[in-house]
């Protein structure tokens, strides 16, 4: 029996630029498509602009950024399994991470925090909002989420302290990009929506830049996890018994 030994090599750069212009693509196909569809009407390309919209559900840009995340999960993988290979401190937190990016994949396929947003809604209302105006937290999901990234925040601090520094701010960037999105404008949007309602271009134009925060950060994360497998394994290998 005999072992063929395959080298995995990464260029980041390349596939950051991949995944980088098929999101602009995916974004101004958006825009596109919503533009058509307040300033002209079109109900003929209804379905088309739904496939294309950053805010829908089951469609291309949603795929898209499922498949991000999965991919991030991998490579988490991919360094949790080297580093423990190499002994290093903390492997426990990558292998976590990639975890916690599968999770977030299935939420994001799901849109399962959405679905919590009526029934918590009217928990809310009856203990804290009795005059039925939630502001901000309109999409009432965001408070466990804030509460729930705080708490990740504190378990994985010193794990980010651990870090090299060019990693942490890294780190940290892609951290920022993407919950800027996902919870920052999602209190913007909320407030709008409670106001002017989801029909408008007011709120698509607040979804859209919450949704381009979200592929940013996460490409952003991408290239940093690409660098850091670029920096630390110089060979990756796999071992195929053939």
């Amino acid at each position: 029996m005999k072992t063929a030994i395959h080298e995995i090599s990464f260029n980041s750069t390349t596939i950051t630029r991949i995944l980088a212009a098929v999101a602009v693509i995916l974004i101004l196909a958006s825009i596109g498509g919503q533009l058509l569809k307040f300033t002209f009407g079109a109900d003929y390309l209804k379905r088309l602009v739904l496939l294309l919209s950053l805010d829908e559900e089951q469609n291309i840009p949603i795929y898209f950024s499922v498949l991000l995340m999965h991919f991030a999960a991998l490579l988490l993988a991919l360094i949790t399994v080297f580093n423990r290979k190499q002994m290093m401190p903390h492997v426990s937190k990558w292998a976590i991470l990639s975890f916690g990016l599968l999770l977030m994949a299935f939420d994001e396929s799901s849109q399962f925090h959405e679905r919590l947003i009526l029934p918590s809604r009217a928990l809310l209302k009856a203990q804290l909002f009795a005059d039925g105006i939630f502001g901000i937290f309109y999409f009432t999901w965001v408070i466990p989420g804030i509460i729930l990234v705080t708490a990740l925040g504190l378990f994985f601090l010193k794990f980010l302290l651990y870090l090299p520094t060019t990693v942490r701010i890294r780190f940290l960037i892609a951290t920022i990009l993407y919950i800027g999105g996902a919870i920052g404008f999602e209190l913007i949007g909320g407030h709008h929506s409670e106001l002017y309602g989801e029909e408008n271009l007011g709120y698509i134009m607040i979804t859209t830049i919450e949704e381009s925060l979200e592929l940013s950060g996460l490409i952003f994360f991408i290239w940093t996890l690409l660098k850091y497998c670029e920096d630390h394994f110089k060979a990756m290998q796999l071992r195929f018994e053939t």
